[in-house]
């Protein structure tokens, strides 16, 4: 099993420089790449990322003698990822790669290699961890997982440093609570009501700390480009940016965590998240609460711990159907919270949708996602 644990760092000023130098040289190769595969393309020829980084090679030692100050495995990594990026265009999984621009998301990754050939080029011994050319750094805290480490990503957010680390591991056994099943219904203002009634409020930690966040853009807009002034106020900034991601990342980890550790079978909808951000009043909340994120965290927890995400199709009416008798209000509102069925029971919204979803599960009409991540219907198997 693979997993990744990021960790913070604790490094000198003289291991800052290096990891400085090295995001330069990894942000240097990645355009250069590019750059050339875009030739490449204009020219009718083809090329790939084996060729690219064979190129480098050969001419990094005349023409770009400063990267030698660093690991080769920089500039190396940072061609291979080009070559995942393109990988995913042509599968149609992403936007085409674009060059990276100075100061935004610096990283740089280590490989190990072969377990047989790389198995010391990195090495963790307490709280500290060994670097290709630069040596031992220190961790904020050790490393929780025992196995063959295979990389290591070097990442700067605001002004901090972090190691993600990729370790091959095997995978424990965790004692499960119960085998319930539940339906999960999300929202802007709840972030998730569970069909036990369960309520569950997102931390929102954007739209508190807005005020601050405006503020400190206004001053950041008024200094002068280039001075030391206007540099502390770009990382005061980008520091605040930061903040409010760790807010949601963490509420999210313990609530995605507690539902695959509580419930054998979860049954969510597959939610339109960028056209439902295409409304302008309504864009902000919505990205706020980080659906998406939410998906994706259960949907690899629920692997690791052994429980089934089910994911109903974009247009099953959760929040129309009577969750009784099943029939459908055909002129509910979006604003309308509660409603009375024809069949004499009143609804609560979001409790009814949710219970919709656990219905889905008892009847057995809905497909589980396994490791897939397109969207399964829930009228049946694809």
């Amino acid at each position: 099993m693979i997993v990744t644990h990021k960790i913070e760092l604790k490094p000198n000023n003289k291991q800052k420089g290096y990891f400085s130098k090295a995001c330069g040289v990894a942000r240097f190769s990645y355009n250069w790449a590019l750059n050339r595969w875009n030739e490449s393309y204009q020219e009718g020829k083809k090329t790939s990322e084996i060729s690219l980084r064979r190129e480098l090679n050969a001419i990094k030692r005349i023409e770009y003698p400063w990267m030698l100050e660093v690991t080769k495995t920089a500039p190396q990594q940072a061609v291979k990822n080009l070559g995942s990026a393109f990988k995913r265009f042509f599968n149609k999984q992403g936007g085409y790669p674009k060059f990276k621009k100075k100061g935004m998301h610096d990283s740089f990754r280590a490989d190990n290699g072969p377990q047989e050939k790389g198995r010391d080029a990195l090495k963790i011994v307490g709280k500290k961890i060994q670097l290709p050319v630069l040596g031992w750094v220190r961790l904020k805290e050790e490393l929780r997982y025992v196995g063959q480490i295979k990389s290591v990503t070097i990442v700067r957010k605001a002004c901090k440093w972090y190691a993600a680390i990729v370790i091959d591991t095997e995978k424990r056994p965790h004692v499960r609570k119960n085998q319930g099943m539940v339906g999960i219904d999300l929202g802007i203002n709840k972030l998730a009501t569970l069909s036990d009634g369960t309520v569950i409020q997102g931390p929102k930690a954007y739209k508190s700390l807005l005020k601050t966040l405006r503020l400190r853009s206004k001053s950041l807009s008024r200094k002068k480009i280039g001075s030391k002034n206007r540099q502390k106020d770009k990382m005061h900034l980008a520091r605040l940016h930061m903040r409010i991601s760790n807010i949601r990342n963490d509420h999210l980890h313990k609530l995605t965590t507690y539902l695959v550790l509580n419930y054998t079978k979860i049954c969510i909808e597959d939610l339109n998240i960028s056209g439902m951000a295409a409304n302008r009043r309504l864009a902000r909340h919505i990205m706020d609460q980080a659906f998406y994120t939410f998906r994706r965290q259960l949907i690899y927890k629920s692997e690791i711990y052994g429980s089934r995400v089910y994911i109903a199709d974009r247009f099953y009416p959760s929040s129309k159907l009577c969750c009784s008798c099943g029939i459908k209000n055909k002129d509910l509102k979006l604003g309308e919270r509660r409603w009375r069925c024809v069949c004499g029971i009143k609804h609560d919204r979001d409790i009814n949708a949710a219970k919709n979803l656990e219905n889905l599960l008892i009847k057995g009409t809905v497909s589980s996602t396994g490791s897939m991540v397109k969207t399964i219907k829930a009228c049946g198997d694809n």
